[in-house]
């Protein structure tokens, strides 16, 4: 990586003296250059000290460049303010600012920031993002001499595990007024560059798999971007970071987590090779006028992956296997989209069918005009508004021509604040406990909340049976209080909205009145019966009973020495506990902790049964069968025979990755995930490197299967966030003391960004090795099966999904199943576990249903 940073031009001084010696053969010289530019079509004039371009001449000087690749070394050196790669020319950066700007003016050429033939791996200086060039330099300018953006190139071909260790990003850009022109920022990791002018100069891509391979990231604000093509597929970053940013007449390619989220796109044509372009919005978020997007998606069409506000004003999507267009998958009730003129594969269309109350159209409404003003026969797109902030930016010239309508109309056309926002959201009010006050914000683009008055408050009429609410004087605040006194706890939506159209929402949680925690009528008592233990009372009490109950392991009738074996989840009380052969010795304790939907925990009570004989058990000692359900998820480090054992663990074969185990906190929760492990409840980690592993009891075992049922977060047969050494090892004939043994692995690696490798590994002392070839395979989706089975000296695997999804054609070596086998050498180790690597949220993987054999 290089790093550049403004500094006092004496390097560019001793050029100039330079220049100044050889001013008497200047004649020769200039006779000498003989300058030709790369586009015939569209030529350059260049004598050494000025540029003509398109009848224009350009004089170069200390904040004025010239740089042209195709330029000899010699011509270089001999003229101050040219240079052949920007690589060198940002050693002579003078700061610049907006109305005297620091510009690097680029002949039409290929220009690697990076050098795509060096084979070092790049890894980050600063932070956790290595870049391909850091810029630090205020009111900086670059533009391309050329119409055509994909004739002048800044390149590089590196992203996440190829090339590089971290999201390699083309530039960091540190400083205000950055502008580019008619030029093309790409990272060429895995997309062909194409570069007509100069055949030779092209470039096949690093790899096909779509890792992060990003192109801007900034810290500034007034980025003006026009006629520049941003071309990259996962992370494309187009001056993420950004306060304010125009992006216009620009061409965009992307997957997920893509764009600017403070971005004004106008204009601008997209394609979007993944349904959620962003990660998440800023601020006041990202608009979209007269823009045009074509999808390659399937199935629906998405806006966002996570929180954060979009507009889309008179934009059109084309997309020939996308059925729908949502603004994001699952909209969170306080979320506000706004749209208007939108339409869908030609056809007018309502974004947003998904979450009605969260897309707002602007049809008929005055907040229309703070992005888009009819005067007479023109349709003006309301720039000014939305740029101006507190210091009056106005890129494309347009505030004589808004203050002219706005004065014309006496109506506020200029300082018109695009969204509304509710404090505090998410919060429970209790029945009889007072209130809680609501406060609204309006915001204009780029600039901070600003209190509001004259609001309208307002609630659905199954809400007002819950809550009432009482706005303040001037319409600014609104007090909610709790009246219900029904058995439930309801999600609440209070919303506020001003006259021009501008809303918010803001939840609530109703709770009724609190009564205590009941006592026992009968108090806990445990009874034995066929195999299993079971828990009786009777709660003084008529609601449904949600007691949080804990079973435990215990050394004596005291309860010394107590481990966790099952417990309630969902509340769900736990009343039977069907003995295995791990009980065998121990008592058993049930802890109660009495509860309703109405009262908070109460005391716990503790009631003790055993010692667990070896006829109280009934229960198969050759299998294991779970849901997890009952499984608690406190960590328990403790290798135990017939224990589960939870922990976080950092294999040997991740060290070069920069994650850290925390055992002072929980690996593992139970519950519903995110995205492809949204649908159903399953064990899920909750930190990186969450390990979980089983001892059976006994002492020698035979040959074993394992059958379970996993459901990855994400859902493009991807299964992992990067390919960052982030695996999923399902252990097989395993000792947890030595950690030796065999597993069967899955791993995103950086072959294909919507499949992952199936591949057996032996670990031998906690030495992981790889033991097969890998089968590449798209059927990591949920819900995946996959069977691990040991016969004598053979591994066997399958693995398959129910999942319906598009295959797509040509590649054949990427498999829909898995069915694969390998040599081992027989042990007698009994053990099964799971090694998550990956990150957790959108990158974890639920575990539904698991089935052991010992033969």
């Amino acid at each position: 990586m290089n790093i550049f940073i403004s500094i006092p031009y004496h390097e560019t001084m001793k050029k100039i003296l330079l220049f100044l010696c050889l001013s008497l053969c200047a004649t020769t010289i200039s006779a000498q250059i003989n300058y030709q530019s790369t586009d015939p079509n569209n030529p350059i004039a260049f004598d050494g000290k000025t540029l003509i371009y398109k009848g224009d001449t350009i004089v170069l000087g200390p904040k004025t460049f010239f740089i042209d690749g195709s330029l000899p070394d010699d011509i270089a050196r001999t003229y101050p303010y040219v240079y052949t790669s920007m690589n060198e020319a940002v050693n002579h950066l003078t700061p610049g600012s907006a109305k005297e700007p620091m510009t690097l003016y680029f002949a039409p050429w290929v220009y690697w920031i990076d050098n795509p033939d060096d084979p070092e791996i790049r890894r980050p200086q600063q932070g956790g993002t290595p870049y391909g060039l850091i810029v630090r330099c205020p009111g900086l300018s670059l533009k391309g001499l050329t119409d055509d953006a994909s004739k002048v190139i800044l390149a590089c071909n590196r992203g996440q595990t190829m090339g590089a260790i971290g999201n390699f990003t083309l530039f960091y850009f540190d400083g205000d007024d950055i502008t580019c022109e008619n030029l093309t920022l790409g990272n060429y990791c895995n997309i062909d560059l194409s570069f007509p002018l100069r055949p030779e100069l092209s470039r096949k891509k690093r790899g096909s798999a779509i890792v992060q391979a990003q192109l801007a990231i900034c810290n500034s604000d007034r980025v003006f971007c026009r006629n520049v093509r941003f071309i990259s597929r996962l992370n494309t970053c187009n001056f993420v970071g950004a306060k304010r940013a125009l992006f216009l007449d620009c061409h965009i390619e992307s997957t997920d987590d893509a764009l600017c989220g403070t971005g004004v796109y106008k204009d601008c044509t997209f394609s979007f090779y993944a349904p959620r372009p962003f990660g998440h919005t800023d601020r006041t978020g990202a608009v979209f006028l007269h823009c045009d997007i074509t999808s390659m998606s399937r199935g629906t069409q998405y806006f966002v992956k996570g929180r954060g506000a979009v507009t889309a004003i008179d934009t059109r999507i084309n997309g020939k296997n996308v059925k729908a267009c949502n603004w994001r998958d699952f909209p969170q009730r306080e979320e506000r989209y706004y749209h208007y003129g939108m339409t869908f594969n030609g056809q007018p269309y309502r974004i947003g069918q998904n979450s009605p109350e969260t897309s707002i159209d602007l049809t008929g409404k005055s907040l229309l005009e703070a992005y888009r003003i009819v005067s007479g026969n023109d349709t003006i797109y309301n720039l000014y508004n939305l740029l101006r902030g507190d210091d009056d930016w106005d890129p494309c010239h347009m505030k004589e021509q808004i203050l002219s309508i706005e004065k014309s109309r006496q109506r506020n056309l200029s300082t018109l604040p695009i969204k509304m926002g509710i404090t505090p959201t998410k919060k429970s009010i209790e029945t009889g406990k007072g209130n809680i006050i609501l406060t609204a914000t309006t915001t204009r683009y780029g600039c901070k909340p600003a209190a509001t008055s004259n609001l309208s408050w307002s609630l659905s009429s199954e809400d007002s049976a819950y809550v009432r609410i009482t706005p303040s004087a001037d319409g600014g605040s609104c007090a909610v209080e709790s009246i219900h006194d029904r058995n439930e706890v309801r999600e609440v939506a209070v919303q506020a909205s001003n006259s021009d159209g501008l809303c918010a929402a803001a939840v609530v949680y109703a709770r009724p009145r609190t009564l205590p925690a009941p006592d026992f009528i009968e108090k806990p008592e445990i009874s034995y019966k066929d195999g299993s233990l079971y828990l009786h009372y009777i709660l003084d009490s008529d609601l449904e009973d949600l007691s949080e109950i804990t079973w435990y392991r215990c050394s004596d009738k005291l309860g010394n020495n107590a481990i966790p074996v099952a417990a309630s989840n969902l509340n769900t009380p736990l009343l039977s506990y069907p003995l295995s052969p791990g009980d065998k010795g121990y008592y058993l304790m049930a802890a109660i902790v009495p509860k309703n939907i109405r009262c908070n925990p109460g005391e716990e009570y503790r009631v003790v049964f055993g010692p667990i004989k070896a006829k109280n058990i009934k229960s198969n000692p050759s299998s294991l069968t779970t849901d997890f359900s009952t499984l608690p998820t406190v960590q328990q480090p403790r290798l135990l025979p017939g224990f589960w054992t939870l922990d976080g663990y950092k294999p040997s074969d991740t060290y070069d990755f920069d994650w850290k185990i925390d055992n002072t906190q929980d690996h593992w929760y139970y519950g519903r995930g995110v995205n492809g492990a949204r649908k159903e409840a399953g064990l899920i980690q909750s930190r990186v490197g969450a390990r979980l592993r089983y001892t059976p009891t006994g002492e020698h075992f035979g040959d074993m299967k394992i059958e379970i049922t996993a459901s990855p977060a994400k859902t493009a047969g991807q299964g992992f966030a990067s390919a960052r050494q982030q695996y999923l090892d399902i252990l097989i004939k395993f000792d947890h003391t030595t950690l030796t043994g065999y597993a069967l692995r899955l791993i995103r690696t950086t072959k294909y960004g919507d499949a992952v490798d199936f591949l057996f590994v032996k670990y031998d002392n906690g030495t992981i090795t790889p033991i097969s070839a890998p089968v590449t395979s798209s059927c990591f989706r949920t819900p995946c099966h996959i069977t691990l089975e040991t016969t004598g000296k053979k591994l066997h695997a399958t693995a398959r999904t129910d999942a319906s999804y598009y295959i797509l054609p040509g590649r054949p070596e990427v498999k829909s199943s898995v069915d694969m086998e390998t040599e081992i050498e027989p042990n007698d180790f009994g053990g099964f576990g799971i090694q998550h690597t990956g990150t957790v949220d959108g990158g974890a993987t639920q575990l539904n249903h698991l089935h052991i054999e010992w033969k």
